[in-house]
């Protein structure tokens, strides 16, 4: 197995998208059943209006982070990733939506894995620690 120093500032290896789609900037922390990301927004961001982030983008975060976590897996274990697909999304609460330069770290604990389905719990938290989205989504392996 491979070993990684945290954090990680490049990720492109570890997600399938590619720019101008990414959502995520870095790997804070990984276990077994949680990772944690960040994100700062910029000026260039698809998903940015009148300087605030839209719920798509807040969305895209949360599900890429979870692509960040299956990615990183597999990196650890020298294979390479699989694509996967949103499932599902549910529980959706968008608090407050970031803005220009915020940056903002998304934490995903894993709540079930089975046969390549994940069921997550997903936080945003911006800079001072306070969660401004959350919610549930199911994650697909492509076979």
């Amino acid at each position: 197995m491979i070993q990684q120093q945290l954090p990680i500032t490049d990720i492109t290896h570890l997600i399938p998208q590619k720019s101008p789609f990414v959502m995520v900037d870095s790997l804070l922390d990984f276990k077994e059943n949680q990772v944690v990301s960040s994100f700062k927004i910029k000026e260039d961001n698809l998903f940015l209006k009148n300087n605030s982030l839209l719920e798509s983008g807040l969305i895209e975060n949360m599900a890429q982070t979870v692509a960040l976590h299956t990615g990183f897996d597999f990196f650890l274990k020298n294979e390479q990733a699989p694509t996967g697909y949103i499932g599902s999304i549910k529980k959706v609460e968008i608090l407050k939506l970031p803005v220009l330069n915020d940056i903002i770290t998304t934490k995903v604990e894993i709540l079930h894995e089975f046969d390549g389905i994940t069921m997550v719990a997903v936080k945003v938290f911006n800079a001072i620690n306070e969660e401004i989205a959350s919610g549930e989504m199911k994650t697909v392996i492509a076979r």
